[in-house]
């Protein structure tokens, strides 16, 4: 059986980099994102793959991705990389923390994930049934890390990160049962329009690092925050 990527966030980015990857290595895709028709490098590898299907889906909007997941309902799916993310207000400091934007940031960090998992649990399992074992994959970050902060300040991002490590740990747990595995990755400090110019490695490279990591993925990595390199990152 092809092996199947559901991937969310893949217009741009770290999500077209890894939807590309996937693609070259004969995995059927489905790439989603708010509006696919206004990304046109994801339209230029859909109009190359015949593998690769494309849908409109904003992750914050969960009936969409319930619907999504019952229109998938026969679909086994191996990987399902949570890869959406939002990083929110730069430069504010103690004291001038917007809540409205916090919330925007933990409905699309945080709550849509989870929502993700318990939607597609259904898929991975029957990919499971395959002889695959599936993986939950969620994007996180290393500013997640309350041991790694050692410059404060981002409470948004900083906050929505380390509760997204949280529900990886519980789903790790939870799932063990039905042989899914589930990890958090921080991609490394990329140059994206989120990571900024001046960020150390390209999409590329963080992508190629990342499918090497969920490759070579093992039960006992499961439930771990793990970076592109594979080195374990500290909760």
């Amino acid at each position: 059986m092809t092996p199947t990527l559901l991937i969310t966030g893949a217009n741009r980015g770290i999500g077209l980099a890894l939807t590309e990857r996937y693609l070259e290595h004969g995995w059927r895709v489905i790439a989603c994102c708010r509006f696919p028709g206004s990304a046109p490098h994801l339209m230029t590898l859909k109009n190359h793959y015949a593998s690769l299907t494309t849908q409109a889906l904003d992750v914050t909007d969960h009936a969409a991705v319930q619907q999504l997941a019952s229109n998938l309902s026969d679909t086994p799916i191996h990987l399902l990389n949570n890869n959406a993310g939002q990083y929110g207000p730069k430069g504010y400091q103690l004291g001038e923390t917007d809540t409205e934007a916090w919330r925007e940031v933990l409905a699309v960090n945080t709550i849509a994930p989870l929502v993700m998992a318990e939607s597609f649990t259904p898929h991975l399992t029957l990919a499971n049934n395959s002889g695959h074992t599936p993986i939950f994959a969620f994007i996180s970050s290393k500013v997640g890390s309350m041991s790694d902060n050692q410059s404060g300040g981002g409470y948004i991002y900083r906050s929505s990160k380390a509760a997204l490590n949280a529900v990886v740990k519980s789903l790790s747990i939870d799932l063990r049962p039905k042989g899914i595995r589930t990890v958090a990755l921080h991609p490394g400090w990329v140059q994206t329009q989120m990571g900024g110019p001046n960020a150390l490695i390209t999409a590329d490279i963080s992508a190629q690092g990342l499918k090497q990591v969920l490759d070579t993925l093992t039960d006992s990595q499961s439930g771990h925050f793990l970076d592109y390199q594979g080195n374990t990152i500290a909760w």
